[in-house]
C-alpha cells in the first residue's frame, strides 16, 4: 500500500521540489490549499506532513507560531510525522562552523528566535519531527531567491552579483538532492529518534567558488561584482521586507559550514550532484554549454 505525503506550501520552491521527489519515489502526495481546505481533515490518513509553509519575513513572530500549533495539532490527529526545511537562521551570527546538529541554537536575532522557537515546539510537542536543515537553495527554475533574483540576474551580460565578502565559505543546498535524501530519510523514519535533527552537507562555497564555477558551466567570462546594501538601508522606512533582508545580512560575512557527518553515516551511498550540473540547471539554458558528464542528469532550467 503506498504511504500518503501532505505537502503544504506546495507552490514554493521547497514544498514543489519534495512534491517531485516523493512522487518519484512511489509516494501519493496531497496537495493543500490554504483557501480551500481544513488541515486536520486534509491530513486525516497521512503518513507525512510536509511543513513548507513559509510567510514572508515580518509576518514570521504573528504567523510562524500559529502555523506550527496548527500543523502538531494535524499531525497528532493522523498520527503523521512532520517534515521541516530546516535553515541556519537557529545559529547565530557568532557560532563557529561547522554547524551540527549537535551545535547550540545560539541566534539572538528575531527572526533566528521565531525559528528557535518553532523548533523546540515540535520538539517539546512529541510529535515525530525530522528536520533537514539546508543552506541557502539553489533551484531548477527562477523562484524568488537570492541565486536568481540578484546573484545571477545580470549574468547573460558576464556579472554574477555576491551579496557578500567573496572569500568567506557559505553553506548551499541544491533542492533537488535536499528533497530526494529526504524521501530516503523519511522511508527510514522510525529508526531516527522522534525528534530528528539532520543537517545537509549540500556544498560549501564562497562567492569566487561560485563565480568561477558558473564561468565554467555558461562558458562565458564572469565577473563578481559586490552588492551594494545602501538601497535596502534607503528602502527601509517604506518597504517592509528590508529590515529583515538587513537582519539576515550577517549570513553573507559569517564563515559557515553544515556538518555531513551524520548525513554521510544514515545515507553513506547518497550521490550528490555536481556543482556544475546544479547550477547548469538554475540558471538560463541559453547561457550553458552543454559539456555536463553524460552520468549527471540536468533539469532544464528557465
Amino acid at each position: 500500500m503506498s504511504q500518503i505525503v501532505l505537502i503544504l506550501g506546495g507552490s514554493g520552491r521547497f514544498g514543489r521540489n519534495a512534491a517531485q521527489a516523493f512522487e518519484a519515489a512511489g509516494w501519493v502526495v496531497r496537495h493543500f490549499d490554504r483557501k480551500r481546505d481544513d488541515l486536520d481533515h486534509a491530513a486525516a490518513g497521512a503518513d507525512v506532513i510536509v511543513n513548507a509553509w513559509n510567510p514572508q519575513y515580518p509576518d514570521w513572530e504573528k504567523e510562524v507560531p500559529e502555523l506550527t500549533q496548527s500543523v502538531i495539532r494535524a499531525a497528532r490527529l493522523a498520527d503523521a510525522t512532520v517534515i521541516i526545511p530546516g535553515n541556519v537562521y537557529v545559529f547565530g551570527e557568532h557560532t563557529p562552523a561547522p554547524w551540527s546538529e549537535m551545535t547550540a541554537h545560539g541566534a539572538t536575532n528575531p527572526l533566528g528566535r521565531v525559528r528557535i522557537e518553532m523548533e523546540a515546539e515540535y520538539a517539546r510537542s512529541g510529535v515525530r519531527t525530522l528536520i533537514l536543515r539546508g543552506g541557502d537553495f539553489i533551484d531548477t527554475c527562477a523562484s524568488g531567491n537570492w541565486f536568481d533574483m540578484v546573484m545571477t540576474k545580470s549574468l547573460a551580460k558576464g556579472v554574477f552579483t555576491y551579496p557578500g565578502a567573496p572569500e568567506i565559505p557559505h553553506a548551499w543546498a541544491y533542492l533537488p538532492d535536499m528533497t530526494r535524501a529526504l524521501v530516503e530519510l523519511v522511508e527510514m523514519r522510525e529508526r531516527l529518534p522522534r525528534f530528528a535533527d539532520i543537517p545537509f552537507p549540500g556544498y560549501t562555497l564562497s562567492g569566487e567558488d561560485l563565480r568561477a564555477a558558473l564561468e565554467r558551466v555558461t562558458g562565458i567570462p564572469v565577473r563578481l561584482k559586490r552588492m551594494s546594501y545602501l538601497p535596502l538601508y534607503l528602502a527601509r522606512p517604506f518597504w517592509r521586507l528590508a529590515a529583515p533582508l538587513l537582519e539576515m545580512r550577517y549570513l553573507w560575512t559569517t564563515p559557515h559550514n553544515l556538518d555531513g557527518a551524520r548525513f554521510n553515516d544514515l545515507l553513506p551511498d547518497f550521490r550528490a550532484t555536481t556543482l556544475e550540473s546544479a547550477l547548469a540547471s538554475a540558471v538560463d539554458t541559453r547561457l550553458v554549454e552543454r559539456n555536463i558528464h553524460p552520468d549527471e542528469a540536468v533539469t532544464a532550467g528557465r
